[in-house]
């Protein structure tokens, strides 16, 4: 692990207090060029992780609440026209940019919105772009969408579709703080002082070279198997409504990847894809005709695929 990344997480930690697991999750994530989907109550510190994270690897950063009055254009932006300044000459029109155009994005309560708002994040996810008025316009590099969703019995909330849900990488939950970080956080400072003074430990230049380091991480054809045959079990096993897609097991085999890197290994080993495993499968795997928490869900999983 470079020094950089281990003064991201010594950061992290010193704001984000007792959850050690979701900030190397949520690094996991970012390393593997995926976004991230925070679902919680509200208060336990979702918003607060999206901001440590963005000045902590130094990305430019903006913030879109998203409520239910929120329109397409309010995210990606609109043009205006422009009256001439001289009557021989016309006017033109002039494209404002939306916050979309940020390196790191945090569509806040993203569940509030209508679909058709929410539905203006699926270019920017999959593509890294956005077309508007006809005219397609890239997104910075890096580009990132930290999405947080309340949970759905709360009034006022529309589910995501399956397609959105999907382009998140991973989904994580916060949960509360245990009894020694909630009493750090009762005597404290006040976190959004700390978040304020805040400096980057990592640049853009060398969170690419991250992400590129780990493509390079080595997985045998025996993980492999043991891969496939997870993704197999969930479309074989006849417990779950659909099996996991291709981008799906794409998207588990980058994260133990990325989830290596952070252990400082060279190659991945099955212990890297169960540690992933919850937060890339959890929103994309329903138990047919019932509910099951994701955690039971995850852990019968990984108890019914023996390692090769």
């Amino acid at each position: 692990m470079s020094l950089s990344l281990k003064n991201v997480i010594r950061q992290a930690e010193q704001i984000i207090l007792g959850k050690p697991q979701q900030i190397r999750l949520s690094l996991t994530c970012l390393l593997a060029r995926g976004h991230l989907l925070i679902e919680d109550l509200p208060g336990v510190g979702k918003t607060t992780l999206a901001q440590v994270l963005a000045r902590t690897l130094g990305l430019q950063f903006r913030r879109i609440q998203f409520t239910s009055d929120l329109l397409p254009a309010d995210i990606l932006g609109f043009s205006v026209y422009q009256r001439p300044v001289a009557e021989a000459r016309s006017g033109s029109f002039e494209f404002h940019p939306g916050p979309i155009f940020a390196q790191m994005i945090l569509a806040d309560e993203v569940n509030r919105a209508t679909p058709k708002a929410q539905s203006a994040l699926l270019e920017a996810m999959e593509e890294q772009q956005v077309t508007i008025e006809g005219t397609t316009r890239a997104l910075p590099v890096p580009f990132f969408v930290i999405a947080t969703q309340n949970p759905l019995h709360q009034i006022g909330t529309f589910p995501l579709p399956e397609s959105q849900l999907d382009r998140f990488l991973m989904r994580i939950q916060m949960g509360y703080p245990d009894a020694v970080a909630e009493r750090g956080l009762l005597c404290g400072i006040d976190r959004r002082e700390i978040i304020a003074g805040l400096s980057p430990q990592m640049d853009c230049a060398e969170l690419l070279r991250l992400q590129q380091c780990v493509k390079q991480i080595f997985v045998s054809p025996a993980l492999l198997d043991y891969l496939q045959a997870i993704i197999r079990y969930t479309r074989e096993a006849g417990r779950y409504s659909h099996g996991l897609s291709p981008r799906a097991g794409v998207a588990l085999l980058t994260a133990a990847r990325a989830w290596a890197l952070l252990d400082e290994r060279q190659a991945v080993i099955p212990e890297d894809i169960q540690a992933v495993l919850p937060g890339v499968v959890s929103h994309r795997l329903q138990v047919a005709g019932e509910y099951q928490h994701s955690d039971t869900l995850v852990r019968e999983l990984i108890e019914a695929v023996a390692i090769p």
